[in-house]
């Protein structure tokens, strides 16, 4: 599923298109409740990420809100091999379109008229997620560390790769409780979390896989951060700072990959 870095990276790539009017727009799979009447003649306010959710603000209509889910992406251009898994279309008055690619269909389109509504907690590359924020946060949870990281009431947009990678940087075993860190673990986790996003997004984030559902930021390649990946999805290969052998657990019924040297 994309996270933030990917999410991040496809918004950046969508800013042109603020100031522009919707002139029509193609819903080409009935999973999608969005209307294309409800969007034809809208005016583009904005284009900005919440968590993992692309939020395209339209004057006097609300906000459409395109959550990606596993094999989403929305775009200004696509390849030909994507034009099959194309679910809905926005024309725009500057003779641009961008394109709602979303293979395995379990992507969601909704208009929300009082604008975007869900219930999200802290951006971690905010400037108010802090060390005292993320140790606010932890010390009310007896929950595992990394499912602290994962659950989007609490911090926001961070998914399965990067709560491991975060976690690996800070050295902290995944599986600690969050009220149970110190506070030097909570400033080595705070710059593992920022760090990682913010080396994922100069990346273009992370891609994993070759297929038509993998993460493209643009139709010409992926993502550059799953070259630099220190623990997800290498389970038995040898930890690049310690040398141990990296091991897998399963949380919550998911995968989690760490070293059991030097995270404790």
């Amino acid at each position: 599923m994309p996270e933030l870095p990917e999410v991040e990276t496809l918004v950046r790539r969508l800013t042109p298109i603020a100031g522009t009017t919707i002139v029509g727009a193609e819903i080409l799979d009935d999973r999608l409740t969005v209307r294309a009447a409800d969007l034809a003649g809208a005016s583009i306010r904005e284009v900005k990420r919440r968590g993992k959710y692309i939020v395209i603000g339209l004057e006097d209509r609300g906000d459409l809100i395109v959550h990606l889910r596993m094999s989403g992406r929305l775009r200004l251009d696509r390849s030909e091999d994507e034009i099959p898994y194309t679910r809905m279309v926005l024309r725009l008055d500057s003779g641009d379109s961008v394109y709602f690619v979303n293979p395995r269909r379990l992507g969601t389109v909704v208009l929300c008229p009082d604008g975007f509504d869900k219930p999200l907690g802290i951006e971690p590359t905010a400037p108010e997620f802090t060390i005292e924020a993320l140790g606010a946060l932890a010390a009310t949870s007896r929950a595992p560390v990394k499912q602290l990281l994962l659950d989007q009431r609490r911090v926001a947009g961070i998914g399965n790769i990067y709560a491991a990678e975060a976690l690996w940087r800070s050295r902290i075993d995944p599986r600690r409780s969050a009220n149970a860190l110190a506070r030097k673990e909570i400033s080595a986790l705070h710059h593992g979390i920022t760090s990682v996003l913010f080396d994922a997004i100069d990346q273009l984030g992370t891609t994993i896989g070759s297929s038509v559902s993998d993460y493209r930021q643009s139709p010409g390649g992926g993502g550059l951060f799953q070259s630099r990946l220190a623990v997800y999805g290498r389970e038995g290969e040898l930890c690049e700072r310690c040398g141990t052998s990296i091991e897998r657990v399963v949380q919550a019924g998911r995968s989690t990959c760490y070293c059991p040297a030097c995270q404790t």
